[in-house]
């Protein structure tokens, strides 16, 4: 009764709209998906949804226990940012020894492959930019785990900062130097890595989240690899439908980085797909069937439609970002969550965005230079940053300390 009353109140507020929208039933998908698979090959066979992170749930939670730490070491480790830095002095030595032993790249890093990653990204960099934005950003609010522990964690209190570091995420995994000692993605990683164990401690407190969640502690290995999926396995989804020509070895380093990340993140590596191939199978298993609206996911895609109300460019306008969304998301999403189709730009990037690939495409094969490509691209990426993080960088990924206070 408490679940129903809870998803009536949020309806009633007009959570999902005017009209309302569908609260599905998210179905239970058994876990077939083989380790053989995987990149090691083989693996315990253990399902992901129980399965969560041992070695960074125990130092977060003894950490947590002193709020007052958790602000200190949230302060500490501000100008921690680059790859090879070292850690600031002062951090408990339980925490500097996980983050020392986080940081390391597997055993499996292919170096080659990242560098081919690296010319993909220069090439590519404004389609990685539409998809990780207007695809990836949506999808999390359909992916009902995912859109439920965002609302009701620190992260729907304050979306746009939310937002901002997961554009950062995208933002340093594609960046020439990713993985290098000057760039930033293991940091990163790692920041990203001890947020979600704080959310995992802090969360399932929230008798709000408890009321409505089917499970009793978020952000399992399952949970990060559908949300994985969202983002890489979405990009080469959306490449080939839009026919991008792509160069087999850099198309593999681009799902290698993403497979380096997913490691980072303490995902295992019996649960990370070995090719294009796989990862396209495991998400038709873990991700397509499970998508689906929430009052909680509708409120988030709100949010995120309004993002660039207070900044003066007709480009951020919520009509061209629910084109886009429509666009690169589909209709099925876009009618979910009552996005309009728009009269002028809907048409317009169904009649022209694919031409308009085809010809930038054709530009790179008569030597337009890659680094040309990447100099826009990586000015679009910067300007994003700056919006988000409304011109306070950098941007600095932190345990949280509290759940959303508006539901306390």
């Amino acid at each position: 009764m408490e679940n129903l009353s809870r998803r009536a109140a949020l309806r009633g507020a007009g959570v999902l709209g005017a009209a309302g929208a569908a609260v599905f039933a998210t179905p239970a998908v058994p876990w077939t998906w083989s380790p053989a698979y995987s990149i090691p090959g083989t693996g315990t066979g253990d399902d992901p949804r129980t399965v969560w992170d041992p070695e960074a749930d125990e130092v977060i939670a003894r950490l947590m226990r002193n709020p007052e730490q958790v602000h200190r070491v949230n302060n500490l480790l501000k100008g921690w940012t680059r790859n090879s830095q070292a850690l600031p002095a002062g951090l408990p030595p339980e925490l500097r020894d996980f983050i020392e032993y986080a940081r390391r790249l597997p055993s499996w890093t292919d170096w080659d492959r990242l560098d081919a990653a690296v010319r993909f990204n220069q090439k590519r960099g404004l389609y990685l930019g539409v998809i990780y934005g207007f695809a990836s950003g949506m999808m999390s609010t359909v992916i009902p785990r995912e859109a439920r522990a965002v609302y009701y964690s620190k992260g729907g209190w304050n979306l746009k900062d939310r937002i901002s570091k997961t554009a950062k995420f995208g933002y340093d995994v594609g960046a020439l130097n990713a993985f290098r000692p000057g760039g930033e993605m293991i940091v990163t990683c790692v920041k990203t890595r001890m947020a979600h164990a704080g959310v995992r401690y802090l969360l399932p407190r929230s008798e709000h989240w408890a009321a409505v969640a089917p499970e009793t502690k978020p952000i399992s290995q399952a949970d990060i690899m559908v949300t994985w999926h969202s983002l890489p396995t979405t990009v080469m989804r959306n490449l080939r439908r839009w026919r991008v020509p792509m160069d087999n070895y850099e198309g593999n380093g681009l799902l290698h980085s993403w497979q380096v990340t997913a490691s980072l993140l303490g995902v295992r590596d019996e649960y990370i797909p070995n090719s294009w191939g796989r990862a396209e199978s495991q998400a038709r298993q873990v991700l397509d069937p499970i998508i689906a609206p929430t009052p909680e996911g509708a409120k988030l895609a709100d949010m995120l439609l309004n993002l660039g109300v207070n900044l003066d460019l007709t480009l951020l306008s919520r009509g061209v970002l629910g084109a886009l969304t429509r666009y690169v998301c589909g209709d099925r999403v876009a009618n979910w969550y009552h996005i309009p189709r728009e009269p002028v730009w809907s048409p317009l990037l169904e009649t022209a965005w694919v031409p308009f690939v085809g010809m930038r495409e054709g530009l790179l094969g008569v030597g337009v230079p890659k680094e040309t490509y990447w100099m826009f691209d990586e000015l679009l990426r910067q300007f994003v940053l700056l919006y988000m993080s409304e011109l306070r960088m950098p941007i600095s990924i932190q345990i949280p300390t509290f759940n959303n206070p508006k539901y306390k």
